[in-house]
């Protein structure tokens, strides 16, 4: 073999190692860089949820989950919402001075349309769930219970728009999460125009 042919020997096992390196390195290097990503699971968990409310009828509640916690949507009938009037001197907050909610359900109803509550299922006590009571489906509220969501954890009470009887231990209303409408029957819960 001449030295000319040796060389080139040489230089082709060198490039060959080179790029079988190159490869190995590349493909070790995969899995740490996926690994800067969010998994699918966690970009779920911060995305917003498109909600079809159109089946949802008046008086009826739904629920949803965002950003790992319960959204509950409810539909008021006339009823529900002349008792957020009532409820004014019962609770602790009616002017809604703790910002618990978009300036846009900054209103007595706490919501874009008054019709339709949207709020995060989670007391701001302790963070139990509370429990959504009608006036007509609870008679173990008592007679001056006018109707809204009951933590039994804790015993704190919240009107239909959300806020805070005066004497539980949830310290503010509940939160009322960012959301719009993108079409009459349809919410995006975690998102608002601000941030559309």
């Amino acid at each position: 073999m001449s030295e000319n042919e040796l060389d080139k020997s040489k230089r082709g096992f060198l490039v060959a190692t080179s790029v079988m390196s190159g490869v190995a390195a590349a493909g070790a290097a995969t899995p740490f860089v996926a690994s800067m990503f969010p998994s699918e699971r966690a970009k779920a968990l911060g995305a917003p949820v498109e909600v079809d409310i159109g089946k949802l009828a008046p008086g009826e509640m739904m629920r949803v989950e965002w950003r790992g916690k319960p959204v509950w949507i409810v539909r008021r009938t006339k009823e529900m919402l002349e008792s957020i009037e009532k409820s004014d001197d019962k609770v602790t907050d009616p002017q809604l001075a703790v910002d618990q909610q978009p300036d846009y359900a900054k209103n007595e109803n706490r919501s874009i349309r008054p019709e339709v509550l949207v709020l995060e299922g989670v007391c701001t006590h302790l963070g139990c769930s509370p429990q959504f009571k009608p006036k007509d489906m609870s008679p173990e509220m008592g007679a001056d219970w006018v109707g809204g969501f009951y933590c039994p954890c804790h015993g704190s009470k919240f009107d239909f728009a959300g806020r805070v009887y005066k004497g539980a231990p949830a310290p503010t209303n509940l939160k009322v999460p960012p959301h719009m409408y993108v079409a009459d029957s349809t919410i995006v819960i975690g998102e608002d125009k601000k941030g559309a």
